[in-house]
């Protein structure tokens, strides 16, 4: 015969070890302000972050509008990760339509940063060209040393939202720079086989800049530091010709640029395409480059293809 206990005294007991699991399971709600960022935090954050990237892949946050569910998303979150560097124009408006009271972390605090030539670069706000004063150059991750920075920073700033997963994170962010430094040795490796006098090429806008620093390539263009800022004719002119005197050897395009700006120069200057880089956004899952690591790897390799054989 099996006794029945009595039951009275049983829920209680189970509430009190249910109730803290679940709470635990709840995942930190963190915004990525693009699809880069995005990637830097999934590979840090694993299944413990709740992830929304604002700026998606092929899109362009010097120009983005943002939309009424990024509001939204940005009133949830638990944690805010930005560029900084007065990288994106959109993101003031936002935080104040938001009412957010989520810390918003400058990924970019502490890495090795290069001025603006041009002292600051435009956004636009609608249809209107807003100029923003800076004197930095808001693409650090093109250097994945400072794409290692961006990964501590985040660390940081999730043990800081969660400190029951810290271990986690840090685990996690130790293992991912492990593979960016194997990445940037990668890299350097591509670069090393370019002969040295055949190490220019031209882009759409000036985004490139923290790569030529860490990898010995020049890049000449048209445009500044943000796509918001239109090539005029004289600034083309002038490009056509400091491409023949420092004997550029081949175009690129950008994902989230118009491709016939570099057309024409290319025309103009008797030079080929190179191929597609990524800048300042992801491909598509599926496409070249949907992880930072991937679009890294992808830069070097077509930069390194089009320049030995053009």
């Amino acid at each position: 015969m099996i006794a029945h206990l009595p039951t009275f005294g049983l829920a209680p007991l189970l509430l009190s070890v249910v109730l803290p699991t679940t709470a635990m399971a709840e995942p930190l709600r963190v915004v990525a302000n693009f699809s880069i960022i995005g990637d830097l935090a999934g590979q840090v954050g694993g299944e413990h972050i709740e992830l929304t990237t604002l700026v998606g892949s092929d899109a362009d946050a010097h120009v983005y509008e943002p939309r009424p569910a990024d509001a939204k998303a940005l009133a949830r979150a638990d944690v805010v990760l930005v560029n900084g560097l007065s990288f994106e124009g959109f993101l003031p408006r936002l935080v104040q339509a938001s009412g957010t009271s989520a810390p918003l972390v400058e990924l970019s605090e502490g890495a090795d940063i290069l001025n603006d030539p041009n002292g600051g670069h435009y956004h636009f706000n609608g249809d209107e060209a807003v100029f923003y004063a800076t004197p930095n150059d808001p693409h650090a991750w093109q250097s994945v040393a400072n794409a290692k920075v961006y990964v501590r920073n985040i660390a940081k700033a999730f043990c800081d939202a969660d400190r029951p997963n810290c271990s986690f994170y840090e685990a996690k962010a130790r293992a991912y720079g492990e593979e960016l430094s194997a990445l940037d040795a990668q890299i350097r490796e591509a670069v090393a086989a370019i002969p040295t006098h055949r190490r220019t090429g031209v882009v759409g806008h000036n985004a490139f800049r923290y790569f030529e620093r860490d990898y010995g390539v020049t890049f000449l263009s048209p445009q500044g530091v943000s796509t918001g800022a239109e090539a005029s004719a004289a600034d083309v002119a002038a490009l056509i010709r400091n491409i023949r005197d420092q004997r550029a050897t081949a175009v690129f395009a950008e994902n989230i640029s118009d491709m016939r700006l570099v057309k024409q120069i290319g025309s103009e200057a008797g030079l080929e395409i190179g191929g597609t880089l990524y800048s300042d956004a992801l491909s598509a899952s599926g496409g070249p480059a949907s992880s930072y690591a991937d679009m890294m790897r992808h830069n070097a390799r077509t930069i390194a293809a089009a320049l030995t054989s053009n």
